[in-house]
């Protein structure tokens, strides 16, 4: 039986929705559902088109306002524990230090490369970029642009790192942080951070139930951005054109125009545009494998483990933790990262071999009941909980 807790949970809303919040949602659902308390603070990046951009930027390295927020926070709910989900840009690691100003252990989620990489991604310009791994000034991410394709922007980014990397704030302001796979702890201890202070757990899924009988699709869902290689998948529908493979989108973001264009060009895709998750679930259940593409390090997929629990297989990336989710011919099939060819050579199997694809549904379904629900989630976020509470 698990101690009831309370805990303070920090949120930096993104501008666009995407899985980290859902995921911050998720967590803080299942810890209410257990019967602890979760006091939610958040804050969302739409307060920036307010503030001038040299308030912006002096508060990415330290926000003051910040500080007093969470430090009167704690003293009003009184945590057991502080939980950071994304701390960047408008509550700065000065958040850190408040809660440990007032004693409490801390718990930060490294969901993207943002303590060592301007952008988070390691992904620039359409490439895998490891430069600013390592170094102390990550001053290649200045001189690319990386955050935003801006050079100021990039300066701050690249400034908070440095200032909280002489500070030692990550050693010194953190008991314990937990990444969403091996490959990622990986990157961060290869970047010198402590393998004792870096926990895994992965994301989670409520059960969705199983898909359909007939499953007549494959199906893409993710933004549409060149780091989840729609452009590659586009490209493989090219090749794949005379097969009339019907291909449904789920998404929306920078390569809308392109995906519209391919539309039209071809009349086996079908764009959907966004969609609620209740939606994309549906979708899944009756697909008959999901894409994921991606060419960055992906932290985690959670469209796979969404994909697992409504028994589909995936077809994705052999790169990042994807290859750790995904076994290939176990539970679906991997394919050269950026190489469309290669995945219209595995899109075209997956198509021509419906009943393995089924079969490899069943163990995707598996794969989700041993490692992907909300129960067995609990267990290890407690397990997080308590190893920092023990470190303070």
């Amino acid at each position: 039986m698990m101690p009831i807790m309370k805990i303070l949970m920090l949120h930096n809303r993104y501008l666009e929705r995407g899985g980290e919040d859902e995921s911050v949602e998720a967590e803080i659902a299942l810890l209410r559902h257990h019967g602890h308390q979760v006091d939610f603070l958040e804050l969302d990046n739409r307060l920036i088109q307010t503030r001038s951009l040299l308030r912006t930027g002096v508060e990415t390295v330290w926000s003051f306002p910040s500080y007093r927020l969470v430090r009167e926070r704690i003293r009003q709910s009184r945590p057991d524990l502080v939980h950071i989900q994304n701390f960047f840009p408008l509550f700065s690691p000065a958040v850190h230090y408040a809660a440990k100003a007032e004693g409490k252990p801390v718990v930060q989620v490294l969901r993207n490369y943002r303590l060592l990489c301007l952008n988070g991604l390691f992904f620039r310009e359409n490439i895998n970029c490891e430069d600013c791994l390592g170094r102390f000034i990550p001053w290649p991410g200045i001189l690319h642009r990386c955050y935003r394709q801006s050079a100021a922007g990039s300066a701050v980014v690249a400034a908070m790192l440095t200032f909280h990397r002489l500070l030692h704030t990550w050693e010194s302001k953190v008991d314990l942080f937990y990444t969403l796979s091996d490959f990622a702890r990986r990157k961060f201890i290869q970047a010198g951070m402590s393998e004792k202070k870096i926990a895994v757990k992965p994301n989670f899924v409520a059960d969705p139930g199983i898909g359909h009988q007939r499953r007549h699709y494959a199906l893409f869902v993710g933004r549409l951005v060149k780091e989840k290689g729609v452009l590659t998948m586009l490209d493989a529908w090219k090749i794949l054109d005379e097969m009339k493979i019907p291909l449904k989108i789920v998404g929306g973001g920078p390569l809308e125009k392109q995906v519209i264009e391919s539309t039209r060009i071809s009349p086996n895709i079908e764009w959907l545009g966004k969609k609620d998750q209740a939606s994309v679930l549906e979708l899944m259940k009756g697909a008959r494998f999901i894409l994921f593409p991606t060419q960055w390090y992906e932290t985690f997929g959670r469209v796979v483990i969404e994909a697992f629990a409504t028994q589909t297989p995936v077809v994705a990336s052999r790169i990042g933790s994807a290859a750790e989710l995904i076994s290939d011919q176990i539970n679906g099939l991997l394919f050269r990262a950026g190489d469309p060819n290669d995945l219209a050579d595995k899109v075209r199997w997956a198509w021509e071999h419906p009943a393995e694809m089924v079969e490899m549904g069943r163990k995707a379904r598996r794969e989700y009941e041993e490692k992907y629900t909300p129960e067995k989630n609990y267990q290890m976020l407690m397990q997080i909980y308590e190893r920092a509470r023990a470190q303070r």
